[in-house]
């Protein structure tokens, strides 16, 4: 296997800047390495999407840090769009879409990662509908949500996506590295307001999505190491209370809590850590990134096309802010009070 392959000092190299150290030091031969991420914090309008990939390892040794699945997956991926042409860019999501200038598919380089993963290791969706489902994600019963179902992929034939997905598959066989699960949690208007009023905080509303994940891992996995990394925002460095009680599990062990990292502890054989920039540091947290970003943009792409259908020449909006009070502007004569509220997110 690939890792066993690797000289001490060479088995992992972190991008610059970027501390990798979520795993620490523990027993065992393989390893069930989980990344979350969300897409859709900030803006205004449209829903929050919080998402996990999971990889089992193998030949994960005592004392080894955190696998790079951008090297073991190597040539079959890459960490920006500069590098890619036959090979897949895995990276944060806001470096993958591209512009909305007509010139390509904004969703390429996204819908491409996230279904050559889909198809590689689990199942290739055809439709909007079907990935959401699949991911265990659900839009909500809004008429913005409901209406066309979109075919995937939309930015490429699916028998290049196949192509790719052999090509990931053969570099997973080669490296003992593996896709075993991809979720993801929705949170329309709705219920990101009603956790906002019932909590006080913003916060809360990826918390929630957070902890719900953390469960789906502990549910799926029996692995003997479990490692889920959660890229976070903003300074805060005290999550012991957040990753408490999951799945049955008592009060999480703190490991360490400092500027650049926070570990806990859930029990003897599994470990949650939250970090800055994670998705830079570690692949399945870019791979989270990437696919609630696919979803986010899937979801608004609907959101669009009734808006639009509602308002003959509306422009589409991405939800954030400054665009968002524009588009209430525009939209106004098909919005009244109680369609406002139920659209509208709070700060």
């Amino acid at each position: 296997m690939w890792f066993s392959r690797l000289k001490a000092q060479d088995r992992h190299r972190p991008a610059q800047n970027v501390p990798n150290t979520a795993f620490g030091y523990h027993q065992g031969v393989s390893v069930l390495y989980c990344g979350i991420d969300e897409a859709g914090y900030g803006p205004m309008l449209g829903p929050l999407c919080v998402a996990a990939s999971a990889f089992e390892v193998d030949d994960w040794k005592p004392g080894d840090p955190a696998p790079d699945l951008w090297e073991a997956l190597d040539p079959a991926v890459c960490r920006a769009i500069k590098g890619a042409g036959k090979r897949i860019p895995v990276a944060d999501s806001k470096k993958l879409k591209l512009a909305n200038d007509g010139k390509r598919d904004p969703l390429t380089h996204l819908e491409r990662g996230v279904l050559t993963h889909l198809d590689a290791w689990l199942d290739l969706p055809t439709s909007d509908e079907i990935l959401i489902e699949s991911l265990g994600a659900k839009l909500s019963d809004e008429p913005w949500y409901t209406g066309q179902v979109n075919d995937l992929p939309r930015a490429s034939a699916a028998s290049s996506i196949r192509i790719d997905a052999n090509m990931l598959k053969h570099a997973g066989a080669r490296s003992g590295v593996r896709l075993v699960g991809l979720w993801c949690v929705v949170l329309c208007e709705a219920p990101y307001n009603a956790l906002i009023r019932t909590h006080g905080t913003k916060a809360a509303t990826t918390a929630f999505a957070s902890r719900k994940l953390i469960e789906q891992v502990l549910q799926f996995s029996s692995h003997e190491h479990v490692r889920i990394v959660c890229d976070r925002q903003g300074g805060r460095q005290h999550y012991g209370q957040s990753v408490s009680g999951l799945a049955g599990r008592g009060e999480a062990a703190v490991l360490d809590e400092r500027e650049r990292l926070s570990r806990y502890a859930l029990d003897d054989r599994t470990t949650v850590a939250f970090m800055p920039e994670a998705e830079n540091a570690h692949y399945p947290v870019a791979l989270g990134s990437m696919t609630a970003k696919l979803v986010r943009e899937l979801a608004m792409t609907r959101f669009n096309q009734y808006w639009s259908s509602r308002v003959p020449g509306l422009k589409s909006t991405a939800g954030y802010t400054t665009d968002a009070r524009r588009w209430l502007v525009d939209a106004k004569e098909a919005i009244d009070s109680d369609t406002r509220a139920r659209l509208v997110r709070l700060a």
